[in-house]
């Protein structure tokens, strides 16, 4: 029986099945030599999955988005994104942060053409439409003329989610981007995400300070404690999808997830 694969689409298709969306190999980080900020890193995110990392500040968690994104450069080991070392910044990466960063003199319609602009898709009417669509997805269609200082912490951040939508990334990276909101806007910033996700299936890797965030949103969370930041544990996260990030937590699953990561972070403090 011949086990070659004949058919170069079937060939691609199963390297990419395979293949991770990002790999970190033994990777360390450090500033100027004098301060080692990570140590040993190893980690993958999978096609489509929702990965959230966790962990108390100063354990290099933004330093993995910046070293994926190519804003940073590892003292040792290796960043390959869709199979490519990375070298400056890859295509297809998505950078949302915790500030909004939108353009304070640009309206709701002109911040989301920046994604557009960084997608390569020129004036016209098939610009308008999709800016259009995206407003209507992002619930902001009344909006789009208001200036950043007219809205709320959550429509700017819906402006910034739509900006990077039009980007349309292979691989979005998310550093707090919720931090900054009150509890109830949080709640529903995370629903509209999953619906996103749903229905995208874009990876995405999520850095949050909240546990119960990442439970409720993520594939798997990891958990990195320490200085310098290394990996901790990982939890696979079985909750059943579709899910609601506010009927999820009801669920005693979640807080037995929420509690173990919540003792592997704080053992590692005490221990500190």
């Amino acid at each position: 029986m011949n086990d070659v694969v004949s058919d170069p689409s079937i060939a691609t298709l199963s390297r990419l099945v395979a293949e991770p969306a990002v790999e970190l190999r033994n990777v360390a980080m450090d500033y100027g030599g004098a301060v080692l900020a990570l140590a040993d890193i190893d980690l993958t995110l999978a096609e489509g999955e929702f990965l959230s990392i966790v962990g108390p500040s100063g354990c290099g968690k933004s330093t993995l988005l910046k070293l994926i994104s190519g804003l940073a450069q590892p003292a040792a080991g290796q960043v390959i994104v869709r199979g490519r070392p990375v070298q400056g910044t890859p295509p297809g990466i998505g950078f949302m942060f915790q500030r909004d960063a939108l353009l304070p003199w640009a309206t709701v319609r002109e911040n989301i053409a920046v994604g557009l602009d960084c997608a390569g898709l020129p004036a016209g009417s098939e610009r308008e439409r999709r800016i259009d669509e995206l407003l209507a997805f992002i619930g902001l269609s009344q909006f789009g003329d208001a200036y950043p200082r007219t809205l709320s912490g959550g429509m700017r951040q819906r402006v910034a989610l739509g900006r990077i939508l039009a980007y349309a990334p292979d691989i979005y990276l998310m550093d707090e981007p919720f931090g900054a909101l009150d509890a109830q806007t949080k709640l529903l910033m995370g629903q509209e995400l999953l619906s996103i996700w749903s229905r995208f299936r874009k990876g995405i890797i999520f850095v949050t300070h909240d546990i119960e965030e990442a439970v409720s949103l993520s594939d798997r969370v990891v958990v990195m404690t320490g200085r310098p930041g290394r990996i901790k544990a990982q939890y696979q996260i079985d909750l059943p999808r579709p899910r609601d990030s506010r009927g999820v937590r009801k669920l005693a699953a979640f807080h037995q997830y929420v509690d173990s990561i919540w003792s592997d972070i704080m053992s590692e403090s005490v221990r500190d």
